[in-house]
């Protein structure tokens, strides 16, 4: 039993428990016996075949009281307990459930424990955990000035689990965050500035100063400086503002050219790479002292820069000129010039920084360049108007504007004199493009196990997860009352923080009691601590989820003639009546599998709501009724159906 316990997501984990399960089934673990421990988080230890685990609860809030809806440290420290020395590495597993102290008494409390975290890590739908601990959360871009954020491993049948909203300043435009994920940066270009969220409590901790119309942001390799692109209309405002990530405060603007600007790093953080589209330029920076170091012409219309470690050059790939023009960082000069085709775009590479692949937005094509020789070697058929490119371990993921299909460049597969291997799915019913505006951030993620990622379809607002290895995604995530734009993984499973050490911050559930199961693969251990979540009199009643109730004065209608559909919204046991809302809709089909038709609902007042539908065909219609603001779906259970006859309708 080598397997770690780090569950990627609901559509990965189901193979992954199965594995464990029939190992199990064959071999036990053993459990601890009862333990008499104390109704609070702090001061509980495990020990058991020679192991000590230590389980603490630290609070954020100031008074250190564990309330619900607040964020708290779950930390196990992992000791071996005859020398005290840290167990690195043991990738433990974690859940906090209500306790049941019915399911305890009935079966024993080892046995209950063991029980329940077989259902855990089988992840049954209707059987998860309140709290996931080896799991982690997307936030999504919004097209409004807002970032969601959403728990993806208790989101299935459409019914999406979204922890807060964050409201900034000003609409997003790019995002990045550090590799602990404790933080991210938004530019806002309307506001001149970068948001900075805090990733841990998922707040709005500060509002930065980022010069003219701040658009592209990004880390630095050693991630002490964040570079932003101003893409200012004077010259004297156009370049970059970097910002000291440690104290938030701006350092420096540098005038570096006209136009977009894109940026890439050395490996050591030594230089940055400034591309000037409207002057043809690439800027290259001395970080220690914040200066230009020097200005290369690199074409007429740079639209992208990428740095491989492995060559140690940037390239820079120009639209206009369709060329890739190689920048050796070492003397800062150009070392070549690759001519490819008019109509290149963005760039990438791959993790070891052999394969580079740039987009050709005009050609409908992918260009694979090898580091190794700075040679061009495939061009590859991609999704219609490729815009963006990301990489896992295995695989380029490239997302195409005119199409939802995503493509996959098998990187293995990819070498001079071979034949590469690409294939696809589709992620949501429209192209990209449809959505009008967006932003320069990706609506590409990659999971944190880099071999699945996620795909926001702009269109019909919904994240779809897709796993390496299957033909379609596995799952899709709607983004309630917000219009979603890119994803951001942001991991929250069990980390060690120091050796021995696993922490993960987690937003407390509702005041009650509860179990702390714990996992550990070698030696195997199972235990469940005990917990207890104090009220929170500062978070108010719930208001309950919003429901329909349709008012059908007739349920048959003659064919050919108007049929309007009359339905109420109301909300909470006493059914408070929910007037203007203002993106009521009712989507209606005729069974089986009709294509979908949509229509506006208009409020007639009272929480009263009605819209008009064609039902042109004879057969069973039925009717569902959408809200996003109000998080009810069409994937709600609530429906009407109304038959369609050739007769006169009773």
């Amino acid at each position: 039993m080598n397997r770690t316990i780090k569950i990627a997501s609901v559509a990965l984990v189901v193979g992954v428990a199965l594995i464990w399960l029939g190992v199990w089934r064959t071999s036990p673990p053993t459990l601890l016996g009862d333990i008499a421990l104390p109704d609070t988080w702090t001061g509980q230890t495990l020990e058991r075949d020679g192991v000590s685990v230590a389980l603490e609860v630290r609070p954020l809030a100031a008074d250190g009281v564990l309330r619900e809806g607040e964020f708290a440290d779950v930390r196990f420290n992992v000791t071996d307990k005859a020398s005290g020395q840290p167990l690195a590495g043991v990738a433990p597993g974690a859940w906090i459930d209500p306790e049941t102290v019915a399911a305890d008494q009935a079966q024993g409390r080892e046995q209950s424990c063991k029980a329940r975290v077989g259902v855990f890590l089988k992840s049954s739908i209707g059987a998860r955990p309140l709290l996931d601990l080896n799991s982690y959360f997307l936030m999504v871009m919004n097209r409004d000035a807002s970032v969601s954020v959403v728990d993806p491993s208790v989101s299935v049948g459409g019914i999406t689990s979204t922890m807060t909203r964050i409201d900034i300043k000003q609409p997003p435009m790019d995002w990045v965050t550090p590799r602990d994920n404790k933080r991210v940066f938004v530019s806002m270009p309307t506001a001149g500035e970068v948001a900075v969220i805090d990733s841990e409590q998922f707040k709005l901790l500060d509002s930065v100063a980022a010069g003219s119309n701040p658009v592209r942001v990004a880390l630095q390799p050693d991630e002490r400086l964040l570079w932003v692109g101003n893409n200012a209309p004077s010259a004297e405002l156009s370049g970059v503002t970097v910002i000291d990530t440690a104290s938030l405060k701006t350092l420096r603007h540098l005038a570096t050219g006209s136009g977009h600007h894109e940026i890439a790093f050395s490996k050591d953080s030594r230089f940055a790479f400034v591309t000037n589209r409207d002057d043809g330029t690439l800027s290259i920076i001395d970080v220690a002292t914040l200066t230009i170091a020097k200005q290369l012409k690199t074409g007429s219309h740079p639209l992208s820069v990428v740095y491989s470690p492995l060559s140690g050059a940037a390239y820079v790939a120009d639209g206009k000129d369709g060329t890739v023009t190689v920048v050796d960082a070492a003397n800062q000069s150009v070392r070549r010039v690759i001519k490819i085709k008019q109509g290149l775009g963005p760039m990438g590479f791959s993790a070891d920084g052999r394969f580079g692949i740039v987009l050709n937005t005009l050609e409908n094509q992918a260009a694979v360049i090898d580091a190794a020789t700075d040679s061009l070697i495939h061009e590859l058929d991609v999704s219609a108007e490729p815009y963006q490119v990301v990489f896992t371990k295995a695989y380029a993921y490239v997302r195409g504007l005119a199409s939802p299909k995503v493509t996959m460049i098998n990187l293995a597969s990819l070498g001079e004199g071979r034949k590469p291997i690409s294939q696809g799915f589709e992620a949501g019913p429209q192209p990209p493009r449809l959505a009008g505006d967006l932003p320069l951030a990706s609506s590409l993620a990659v999971s944190r196990d880099d071999n699945a990622v996620f795909v926001v379809n702009p269109v019909d607002n919904t994240t779809y997860f897709y796993a390496e290895g299957m033909n379609a995604p596995m799952s899709g995530y709607p983004n309630r009352g917000q219009v979603a734009r890119a994803a951001l993984v942001i991991d929250r499973s069990l980390r060690e923080v120091e050796p021995g050490l696993y922490s993960a911050r987690i937003k407390l559930p509702a005041a009650g009691r509860f179990d702390v199961a714990f996992l550990l693969n070698q030696p195997n251990i199972i235990h469940c601590f005990s917990a207890v979540v104090e009220p929170n009199a500062s978070l108010g009643p719930v208001a309950g989820i919003p429901k329909v109730e349709f008012m059908l004065d007739k349920t048959t209608a003659a064919l050919g003639s108007p049929y309007v559909v009359r339905f109420r919204i109301v909300q909470g046991k006493q059914k408070v009546q929910r007037s203007g809302v203002k993106d009521v809709q009712v989507r209606y089909f005729l069974a089986p599998s009709s294509r979908p038709q949509y229509v506006a609902a208009l409020d007639v007042g009272n929480g009263i709501y009605e819209a008009p539908v064609t039902l042109d065909q004879q057969g069973a219609w039925y009717l569902h009724v959408r809200a996003a603001s109000l998080g009810a779906n069409f994937d709600d259970q609530t429906f009407a159906s109304v038959r369609v006859t050739p007769g006169i309708a009773h």
